[in-house]
């Protein structure tokens, strides 16, 4: 076990690194850097004063080498607009997308699940068709578009709800609604298909002529052992909930790292979208982790190694 846990991590490394890597030449590639960011007016003279002050002056290599050596030091450079750490900056947000990315998690979890398993045991009927459309119309349905109907049915045409923002309760739920649709009817297709694997197996047949209750034989033989196959889409849904948050962050003005990413683009702050990148390749490898770890407790026969 220990040695898988390190392994993984050693891999979770160099994740970050690749995508340190990709995002530093990408940014080069767009074009010098100052010209990027500096205004259009600046003279000759000043931009050579803070290509030499920010290290753009050097050869690529050097660049690469310094930029990756100040990277393992938590280093990512000053923001351009706000001229402070940019790391600072988007650890503030940090809390703002956790919240909105777990409550949209216990969302897709708590109902595409339950949604899938009635459709499962329902199969063929009412139950099972209603399950299925609402699946299909939550994976074609756009996110930023579902967001602009519920604002303007719940917080426009009915007020309940306000249309942006961070701050109670209700602000939150719109959101993470929005944000959670897409999972909730991945949730559903596979736990139905799952289930519908699990229970034509003949260990099903044989609990049930033991005498075991439905809900018995449901919950703890099928859908334990239909588990597997969700535990390994939650540590996927946990990169896509943090890649939709970028959409739906900025439709509902939620100040988190999604936002404030987009932002730095716009305003071609590069020091935060590259401390940006690295929290976000950083979750998403710490995600992955976690679920290959439950497996072993969802299954004693999956080992890790």
């Amino acid at each position: 076990m220990k040695g898988y846990v390190l392994g993984r991590l050693a891999s979770g490394l160099i994740v970050i690194f690749l995508a340190l890597t990709a995002v530093f030449f990408m940014l080069r590639l767009s074009g010098d850097p100052v010209l990027l960011f500096a205004p259009m007016d600046t003279s000759r003279t000043n931009l050579e004063e803070i290509r030499e002050r920010m290290g753009f002056n050097e050869p690529l290599a050097v660049q690469y080498a310094t930029f990756m050596g100040d990277a393992i030091q938590g280093d990512f450079g000053e923001s351009t607009r706000e001229r402070r750490p940019a790391i600072e900056i988007v650890l503030e947000r940090l809390p703002a997308t956790l919240q909105l990315g777990g409550l949209a998690l216990v969302i897709s979890l708590s109902v595409g699940i339950p949604l899938g398993i009635l459709s499962a045991t329902h199969h063929g009927s009412v139950w099972d068709k209603v399950a299925r459309l609402i699946a299909v119309l939550g994976q074609a349905i756009p996110g930023f578009w579902l967001g602009v109907l519920l604002m303007l049915l719940f917080a426009v045409q009915l007020n309940w709800l306000p249309t942006s923002g961070r701050g109670g309760v209700q602000h939150i739920i719109l959101p993470a609604i929005t944000l959670s649709a897409l999972s909730t009817a991945r949730y559903a297709r596979l736990t139905r298909s799952t289930m519908l694997d699990v229970l034509g197996q003949d260990y099903m047949r044989t609990a049930k002529a033991k005498g075991l209750s439905n809900g018995t034989v449901l919950w703890r033989h099928a859908l334990k052992n239909a588990s597997i196959s969700l535990i390994t889409m939650t540590g996927l849904e946990i990169g896509r909930l943090i890649e939709g948050a970028v959409v739906i962050e900025q439709v509902f003005a939620w100040p988190g790292m999604g936002r404030v990413t987009v932002q730095a683009l716009l305003n071609r702050d590069f020091a935060v979208v590259m401390a940006a990148v690295v929290l976000f390749a950083a979750m998403y490898t710490l995600a992955n982790l976690v679920a290959d770890l439950t497996y072993g407790w969802a299954n004693p026969q999956v080992k890790l190694g």
